[in-house]
């Protein structure tokens, strides 16, 4: 048996512009999760610190809850659920409540990355400061964040591909992503190979890219420190 009797990659071409159009989707509703995470998971981190029990117990209690459920449970909680709540009663289109549900997925996640940026850095550095004649938020700001960021941005990308992954969970919700267009070819053309390797090379092929960028972002700051 060859590989054309396996895979036919005519059937593949045939959708090229199902497939363009799913990835297309899947790279930028990717990209607009990872900035809004990237945004709300600073201000969780900031929460770990926070002075304020109350907020550390609430910050820790929500990070706790998205990583300890399925991503799937927390699409459809946002997709059926929130209508369902008298006090919203705002029914909101898939494609909305799969940004609204990937973002807060992947929050909890950024919000653990930037943490653990931030507590990476020497905190003597930052007292440090203060003898030089620095405020805490002028340490914070000038010596603090910069190593942080340097120690975040390799493992943000790398959550930056999971991130790209999880969008094909969109697809129970009736979202158009990558993943859909392997559906479409499913149902066309019954041809259950076709319809999922094509979008498992698409998804390898960004997971290896994110991978790479991470590797090189990490080498790259590394040697900077030295």
């Amino acid at each position: 048996m060859t590989l054309a009797e396996i895979y036919n990659y005519r059937v593949a071409l045939a959708y090229l512009p199902d497939f363009a159009w799913g990835l297309w989707s899947t790279l930028w509703i990717s990209a607009v999760c990872l900035c809004l995470s990237l945004g709300f998971g600073a201000l969780v981190a900031m929460g770990h610190a926070s002075q304020s029990r109350w907020i550390r117990l609430g910050v820790v209690s929500y990070v706790e809850l998205i990583r300890s459920t399925p991503l799937l449970i927390q699409v459809y909680f946002i997709y059926y659920g929130l209508a369902q709540i008298p006090v919203l009663n705002i029914p909101m289109p898939p494609l909305a409540c799969g940004i609204l549900a990937l973002t807060i997925h992947s929050t909890a996640y950024m919000s653990e990355i930037i943490r653990g940026g931030i507590e990476a850095v020497d905190p003597g550095q930052v007292e440090g400061a203060k003898a030089l004649g620095m405020s805490r938020r002028q340490a914070m700001i000038h010596i603090i964040y910069p190593q942080a960021i340097a120690n975040v941005i390799p493992p943000i990308l790398g959550q930056g591909a999971v991130l790209i992954k999880d969008t094909s969970v969109l697809s129970f919700i009736a979202v158009y992503e990558l993943l859909s267009a392997g559906l479409t070819v499913l149902s066309d053309r019954v041809m259950p190979v076709e319809a999922f390797i094509t979008p498992a090379i698409g998804y390898l092929l960004i997971y290896a890219l994110m991978l790479t960028l991470s590797a090189r972002a990490k080498r790259h700051f590394a040697g900077r420190r030295h």
